[in-house]
């Protein structure tokens, strides 16, 4: 793997400044921690400190290779408890982790949506709304992750008071229309037109051959916001193509059991093993593939920033293409041996074997040629 590149003290304190940002500091500030990690073995049991601002518990989330662009946080809502009412110039997405509630969002001018959540929840918060959270029960917690494009916004202003307490609302955005978090299945593309997802961990998803696996896929652009999500999910015994893309993906593991390979360039893999709970976050450009070796499908949520997605001219993801055209996705045929190594050898731990040959298969008829490769027939 990559070496860390740690240098002397004294050299590391020239850029102490750039390192404490607005936003590190904002958070101190909050008396919560920083996760500095791209490998959460467990949201559910992560350790969270008291918020006494929002009245629950807290920890945020916010490794090197996206503290720039966006960052993630796990609430929890104390049994009968709520949040304080909250409004902020940035925009956030949550999955309701456990536990059942709901969520009230209004506006300056009085206009007001209350709407119920559960476990596998999904939904976002329109720009600068006042919201404030409920618990459902009284006998346990409610907990949550979310993510955000805080870190830009506080450090681009340097002054709370103002990304908190602006009064302004977007109508545009959110102006209290009564089906804003209905529960919707309007598609276009892959692209889910919804505000509202009662349930994440089950939605039926669009087939999306160029991914690989047989899998399923589909995508949301919440509240009108900059930042998007996606959901897929893949067969028993089955992987993704390996791919890379910018930072600031989170990726949530919703369902299954697995692990996921991830590498620079050059580098061998590393594997990280994942359940349901797992949050994953792919530095910056290094390849990464998931791999699931449980008894089930296996899905998971990505939470992301736009410079994830690395566009070609007609606007679709480089990690959707293949390398072999210029695109930033490994093809079946063109991946590293200790891939299929890997994958068979842990499936063969719990008596499995690999359920590939269709995925394989499928690619052939419309694999790209090598670069130099003529294209000719005989």
């Amino acid at each position: 793997m990559t070496k860390d590149a740690l240098v002397s003290d004294s050299m590391a304190k020239n850029f102490a400044r750039e390192k404490n940002t607005p936003y590190a500091s904002w958070v101190r500030n909050e008396g919560l921690d920083i996760i500095s990690a791209h490998y959460i073995p467990d949201l559910n049991t992560v350790e969270l400190k008291p918020w006494d601002r929002r009245g629950g518990r807290g920890v945020f989330i916010n490794h090197e290779a996206s503290r720039t662009s966006n960052d993630c946080y796990v609430c929890e809502i104390p049994a009968g408890g709520k949040l304080a009412p909250q409004r902020q110039l940035f925009e956030e997405m949550i999955m309701v982790l456990s536990g059942n509630g709901s969520t009230s969002v209004w506006n300056d001018a009085g206009k007001k949506i209350t709407f119920e959540w559960g476990s596998g929840s999904l939904f976002a918060i329109p720009l600068n709304t006042w919201h404030q959270h409920f618990n459902g029960s009284g006998t346990t917690a409610a907990r949550f992750v979310s993510s955000t494009n805080m870190p830009p916004v506080l450090n681009m202003y340097d002054e709370p008071e103002f990304v908190f307490d602006t009064a302004h609302d977007f109508v545009g955005r959110f102006n209290g229309e009564p089906d804003y978090f209905a529960d919707k299945d309007e598609v276009e593309g892959l692209l889910l037109k919804t505000n509202f997802v009662a349930d994440a961990v089950n939605l039926p998803l669009i087939h999306a051959k160029e991914r690989g696996a047989g899998g399923g896929h589909i995508r949301f652009m919440m509240a009108k916001g900059s930042m998007n999500s996606h959901i897929s999910q893949f067969p028993v015994a089955t992987y993704k193509k390996g791919h890379r893309h910018g930072p600031g993906a989170h990726v949530i593991i919703l369902s299954g059991e697995g692990f996921s390979l991830m590498w620079p360039e050059g580098e061998e893999p590393k594997r990280y093993d994942w359940k349901p709970g797992t949050l994953i976050v792919p530095p910056n450009m290094w390849f990464h593939q998931h791999f699931n070796t449980g008894d089930s499908p296996a899905r998971y949520l990505a939470f992301k920033h736009e410079v994830v997605s690395i566009r070609n001219a007609q606007g679709v993801p480089k990690a959707w293409i293949s390398r072999r055209i210029g695109g930033d996705q490994i093809d079946y045929a063109d991946e590293s041996p200790i891939v299929r190594d890997t994958f068979a050898k842990a499936l063969a731990q719990k008596g499995l074997t690999p359920q590939m040959d269709a995925a394989y298969a499928a690619e052939l008829e419309d694999l790209p040629p090598t670069p130099g490769e003529s294209t000719a027939t005989a």
